[in-house]
């Protein structure tokens, strides 16, 4: 089983789109028992509140629901609980290390680079109110994601 965490600031837009995102790609690849994913925020601003309404909008336009996701925070103890912790943006990454203290077996990354794009962080709609950018970067980095982790499954003995 691997068990992914997505890791943006307020947990309210770009890591549940993640998470909702993976599930329905999962789902589709008849792959959920293999995997526990989850979202949750660096930062304590939003806790207890729900998935941004045009969040839930552009996920919605695609078929995805993410009712009764309410934001949490990153803690410590998750570092032990999940295979992977997949943040956002570098700010993300960062304070995720500092949570987390550090990243001693390598298991954080930014979405984007299972896209293929390593240097680039995924669009940030809170600023600029582009949710289809944030859909698309959440795809490619959710999508390539999965073709890694298939492979990496199929190539173990």
């Amino acid at each position: 089983m691997v068990k992914i965490l997505f890791v943006c600031h307020g947990n309210i837009c770009r890591s549940p789109m993640a998470e909702f995102v993976m599930k329905d790609l999962v789902r589709k690849a008849g792959l959920e028992k293999q995997f526990v994913i989850q979202s949750a925020a660096t930062s304590r601003e939003e806790l207890g509140n729900p998935v941004y309404l045009p969040a839930r909008r552009k996920l919605a336009e695609h078929g995805i629901r993410c009712s009764g996701k309410t934001a949490c925070q990153l803690q410590a103890k998750d570092y032990g609980a999940y295979d992977l912790l997949i943040g956002m943006d570098r700010a993300n990454l960062h304070n995720m290390r500092r949570i987390c203290g550090g990243d001693p077996d390598g298991k954080m990354h930014l979405l984007m680079e299972y896209a293929g794009q390593p240097d680039r962080d995924v669009a940030d709609p809170w600023y600029t109110g582009d949710f289809e950018a944030t859909w698309q970067d959440v795809l490619a980095g959710c999508q390539g994601l999965l073709v890694r982790l298939m492979a990496e499954s199929f190539a173990k003995p």
